[in-house]
C-alpha cells in the first residue's frame, strides 16, 4: 500500500459517502472527485479532464440527440395508443404489454427517455381506468431497466464500461453483444412481475380531484378583505399577507374576475383570497384584523380552475434546471405567473414555506397556471407535464427521414462500418441537416449532467489503473475468493455491483468495478468479458430504491411511492436476476 494507492482510496471514499449522502448532485461529486485527482497530483490535467474527449462520453451525448428526434417525430404514438386500448381491457396483460414495449424500447433509445415518454401515458391509462398509479409505474421503470441493458445502445452505462474495456485493452462491446445476456434478464422480470410482482405492489388510493389527491382539504381555504385591513392598498409584495412566509396566496378573486397576484398587484377590500395555510396558522388567522373567514366553504380543484387556469401535476425530472434550487431562487410566481401549491418529495408532502424548499429530481408540483404559462413551462424542458397526455404531432415527412437515419447509424456500427461514435455523429448531423432538429434542440436534448457525470467518474478508474490500487483490490479479491472458482467470483462481482448501485451513481459504480473486475480476471488468468458483463448488467439492474437508479426516481413521486415498496417488490427481483446472472453469464460469455 503506498501513499498514492492510500490517497486514491480515501478520495473514491470520500466520493461514495457523497454519492450517498446527495448532499450534492451527481454530476457535481463526479467532477469533485477529478479535480481532486488532478490537484492532489495523482493525476495529470490532460488525464484528469481525458474523460471529455473520450468517446463513450461523445457516443451518449450524440445519442440523447438521436432519441430526441425519434421521440419528436410522432413515431411512437401509436405505442401510446396501443396501451391505452390494453389497459381497458386486462391489467394483467397491460403490464405484460408496458413493459415488453419499454424493453424493447429502451433496448434503442435511452431508458429515462423512454420512462418520461410512458409516463404521462400510465398515468392517463391509470385514470381511465381506476386503477392506482402505484400499480403500474413501477414495473414501467423495472421493464425499461431491463430493455436498457439488451444493447449497447441502452444506457450510457453500458457505453460507459466498454469504454472503460477499451481503455484497458480489452475489446470494446458490439451493438448487439449484449443481447444474448439481457434478454434472460428481461424475460426472468416479466416473468417475476406477472406471477408474483403484481400482487406485492403498493394500492395507493386514487383521487381524480387534484386537491384531493395532494391531501390539499385542510390547508385550502377562503377569506375576505375586509375595509380595516393593513394589506389594503398596497402591492401584494410588500403587504402583510403577501409577506407571510407560512401560508400562500393562491388566487384573488375580484368582480368575477380571478387573478394570480404577483408583486405589483394591489390588493383592495371586499377581495376574496384562496389561502393555503395549515389549521394551526387558519386559527391565528382568525384573529388578524381585517380578514373574514369563510369557514363553511371547502375549495376543490374545480373552484381553482377559473379564468382559463387549471391545476397541473408536474414532476422534476433529472435533466431539469429547477434541481437544487428553490421557487425563491427561480422567482417563480413572478417569472411564470403561476403558484405552486404543494411539493410530494421523498420526505413526504409540503404545504408550507415551499419558497424555501430546494427541489430535487422526482419532486411532483402542483401547480395552478394557464394553458399558456404550463405550454412555455413545458417547452422549457425544466418539467414534465403529467396530468394531462399530449402526444406529438404526427408528421410522417419528418418521422420517415428521421427513423431511417437513426436505423442506419445503428445498423452501420452493428456491422463495423464505423465506431459507434462516428456513426451517431453523423446521425445527428444528418438529422440537424434535413431539419428534424434544430441545432437549439440537438443541445436541449443532451443531458449535459449526465455527460459531465460520466467524464467525472471516468477519472476513478484512471487513477485506480495508474497508482496499481486496482491491482491491490484485485489480488484482495483473488487471495479470499480466488480458490472457489472464476463462477464465484463473477457472482460475487455482480452482487456487489447491484448493491452498491442502490445506494450511489449506477455510473460511478461501473466507473469504479469495471476496471477491478478487468485486473481480478487477468490475475485469475480468465477471460474479463464475463467479469465486464456482469458489472454492466448489475449496475442498471437495480430495483431495491429509488436512488438506484433515474427511471425509479422519476415515478417516486407520481406513483405515490415510499421507499419500502421498493424493498418489497425490488429485492426479490434483485435476487432472482442475480441466480439468473450467476448462471447465465458464464454460459453466454465463456471464461
Amino acid at each position: 500500500m503506498t501513499f498514492e494507492i492510500g490517497l486514491v482510496l480515501c478520495i473514491i471514499g470520500a466520493a461514495i459517502i457523497l454519492f450517498i449522502w446527495e448532499k450534492f448532485t451527481i454530476d457535481t461529486v463526479a467532477i469533485m472527485v477529478m479535480l481532486a485527482f488532478v490537484v492532489s497530483g495523482v493525476l495529470t490535467p490532460e488525464e484528469g479532464f481525458a474523460g471529455f474527449t473520450n468517446p463513450a462520453t461523445i457516443t451518449v451525448a450524440a445519442l440523447f440527440v438521436l432519441s430526441a428526434a425519434v421521440f419528436r417525430s410522432g413515431a411512437l404514438n401509436s405505442v401510446g395508443g396501443l396501451l391505452t386500448q390494453v389497459g381497458k381491457k386486462s391489467y394483467t396483460l397491460f403490464l405484460l404489454t408496458l413493459m415488453l414495449v419499454a424493453g424493447v424500447l429502451s433496448a434503442f433509445i435511452n431508458d429515462t427517455a423512454v420512462v418520461a415518454l410512458f409516463m404521462p401515458i400510465v398515468l392517463q391509462v391509470s385514470r381511465d381506468t381506476k386503477i392506482s398509479p402505484s400499480k403500474m409505474l413501477m414495473p414501467l421503470s423495472f421493464g425499461a431497466l431491463m430493455g436498457g441493458v439488451c444493447t449497447l445502445l441502452g444506457t450510457s452505462t453500458n457505453i460507459l464500461v466498454s469504454g472503460i474495456a477499451k481503455q484497458q485493452g480489452e475489446e470494446p462491446f458490439g451493438i448487439f453483444e449484449l443481447t444474448k445476456g439481457g434478454i434472460w434478464f428481461l424475460i426472468a422480470g416479466v416473468l417475476y412481475m406477472l406471477f408474483i410482482g403484481q400482487f406485492l405492489l403498493p394500492k395507493r388510493k386514487q383521487e381524480t380531484d387534484l386537491t384531493d389527491a395532494f391531501d390539499l382539504g385542510d390547508y385550502l381555504t377562503e377569506v375576505t378583505l375586509l375595509a380595516d385591513s393593513p394589506s389594503i392598498g398596497l402591492p401584494f409584495i410588500d403587504s402583510p399577507i403577501g409577506k407571510d412566509e407560512n401560508m400562500q396566496v393562491v388566487q384573488v378573486r375580484r368582480a368575477g374576475n380571478t387573478i394570480v397576484p404577483t408583486g405589483s398587484f394591489v390588493l383592495q377590500a371586499g377581495d376574496e383570497l384562496s389561502i393555503l395555510c395549515n389549521i394551526e396558522r387558519l386559527a391565528a388567522l382568525q384573529d388578524r384584523r381585517g380578514i373574514k373567514i369563510q369557514t363553511n366553504k371547502k375549495i376543490a380543484e374545480k373552484d381553482l380552475a377559473v379564468d382559463n387556469t387549471k391545476l397541473y401535476e408536474v414532476l422534476i425530472p433529472h435533466t431539469s434546471g429547477f434541481i437544487d434550487r428553490s421557487l425563491s431562487d427561480l422567482n417563480f410566481k413572478n417569472k411564470y405567473h403561476s403558484v405552486v401549491l404543494a411539493i410530494r418529495s421523498r420526505i413526504g408532502t409540503q404545504y408550507e414555506r415551499l419558497n424555501k424548499v430546494r427541489l430535487q429530481q422526482g419532486d411532483v408540483l402542483l401547480i395552478k397556471a394557464s394553458s399558456e404559462q404550463m405550454l412555455q413551462l413545458k417547452e422549457m424542458g425544466d418539467l414534465l407535464l403529467l396530468s394531462e397526455y399530449q402526444a406529438e404531432k404526427f408528421n410522417f415527412s419528418r418521422m420517415f427521414p428521421t427513423l431511417v437515419i437513426a436505423a442506419s447509424a445503428i445498423a452501420a456500427a452493428a456491422f463495423g462500418l464505423a465506431p459507434i461514435t462516428v456513426c451517431a455523429l453523423v446521425g445527428v448531423l444528418l438529422l440537424i441537416m434535413i431539419r428534424s432538429l434544430t441545432p437549439e434542440q440537438a443541445y436541449q436534448a443532451v443531458e449535459w449532467k449526465v455527460v459531465f457525470m460520466l467524464a467525472g467518474v471516468l477519472s476513478m478508474g484512471a487513477a485506480l489503473q495508474k497508482t496499481g490500487a486496482d491491482d491491490l483490490l484485485a489480488s484482495f479479491i483473488v487471495n479470499y475468493l480466488g480458490s472457489f472458482g472464476p463462477h464465484i467470483v463473477l457472482s460475487a462481482f455482480f452482487f456487489a455491483t447491484f448493491m452498491l448501485t442502490n445506494v450511489m451513481s449506477n455510473n460511478a459504480t461501473a466507473a469504479l468495478l469495471a476496471p477491478i473486475a478487468i485486473v481480478t480476471a487477468h490475475a485469475m488468468e480468465v477471460d474479463a468479458r464475463p467479469f465486464l458483463m456482469a458489472v454492466t448488467f448489475a449496475a442498471s439492474l437495480s430495483f431495491m430504491s429509488p436512488m438506484g437508479y433515474q427511471t425509479n426516481a422519476m415515478i417516486y413521486g407520481p406513483g405515490n411511492y415510499k421507499f419500502k415498496d421498493y424493498l418489497i417488490v425490488g429485492t426479490p427481483l434483485n435476487i432472482i436476476l442475480w441466480i439468473v446472472a450467476s448462471f447465465v453469464l458464464p454460459w453466454m460469455y465463456p471464461f
